[in-house]
């Protein structure tokens, strides 16, 4: 009779853990992908061009009946978008199509500095809406994505990084429109609260689209309604403080630094706000809600 020995070893790893370990592996590598990616801000030179003799302007004409029509204001102080009413109108949705394939037709490095700004802007929220309306009913944004990593669901869902629009013979998606021309051109942290990600916890979607002329009072107005809001900015006590991811994920934007942060949020915050935030000295926390901001 054979006699097995047993000792405190632990006994080697079966094929199926190692491939498990090697999937778990993997898993963390593009998370960690994934996350830096969308944190990081990057310029694409080509599109670092203007010609600011141009003094033309573009029509966002179209964007804004779609934001009369289905940008709903609430008391809440949460605008909710109505994806569900815009995909059933087959008149408006075509309008907006429209709209998209208008800036599409145009080379944005034609034109002034600041009409790409407003441009840029715009694109990037009309597209947004577009996608999401596109794959309505969906809970989240992060359910949207035309990758194999989509069928992850919310770790690695999204469509930032699918193409969805094509200027000047270039491929582009909402990540590049983001991290490759808005944040690395302008170096402008407001844009933060001008670009919408369809979801309760991003700052509202403006109900005017943005021109040369209102771009700076919108992103004014933008910041001082994010952070005077809960979802921006809830001090619990004098000692703890809960803030928005954003100001995690991006806060090369904003300083780099929780102090820097602070600060940020201090000029834009009425005054009640501000005179608590000049004295904090507690501890922060970050949430985010990526439930549709929808009715």
């Amino acid at each position: 009779m054979k006699t097995t020995m047993i000792t405190g070893r632990t006994p080697p790893p079966t094929r199926g853990r190692q491939y498990l370990r090697i999937a778990v592996s993997l898993l963390v590598a593009m998370l960690f992908v994934v996350s830096a990616h969308a944190q990081s801000a990057k310029l694409i030179p080509v599109w670092d061009a203007s010609d600011e003799k141009n003094l033309t302007h573009l029509d966002h004409a179209a964007w804004q009946e779609i934001l009369d029509g289905y940008l709903r204001v609430h008391d809440s102080g949460v605008n909710r978008f109505d994806y569900g009413a815009l995909k059933a109108n087959a008149g408006d949705s075509a309008k907006l199509a429209s709209y998209l394939a208008s800036l599409q037709s145009v080379d944005p490095r034609n034109y002034s500095r600041a009409e790409q700004k407003a441009y840029w802007i715009n694109f990037y929220n009309a597209l947004t809406v577009k996608v999401v309306a596109d794959a309505y009913p969906v809970d989240s944004i992060k359910d949207i994505s035309q990758s194999l990593l989509g069928s992850l669901g919310r770790i690695f869902g999204g469509p930032w990084d699918d193409v969805h629009a094509r200027v000047a013979g270039l491929d582009l998606t909402l990540n590049n429109i983001e991290h490759g021309i808005l944040r690395p051109i302008w170096r402008d942290n407001r844009i933060h609260y001008a670009v919408n990600c369809a979801s309760y916890g991003c700052p509202n979607l403006s109900p005017r689209a943005f021109t040369e002329e209102n771009t700076e009072e919108l992103l004014d107005a933008g910041a001082r309604a994010y952070v005077n809001h809960p979802r921006g900015v809830e001090l619990m006590d004098d000692d703890f403080m809960i803030i928005s991811s954003i100001y995690k994920w991006y806060v090369a934007d904003f300083g780099d630094t929780e102090k820097s942060v602070i600060e940020h949020l201090v000029k834009y915050a009425d005054e009640p706000l501000a005179k608590r935030l000049r004295k904090f000295v507690g501890s922060v926390d970050y949430e985010y809600d990526w439930s549709l901001n929808r009715p």
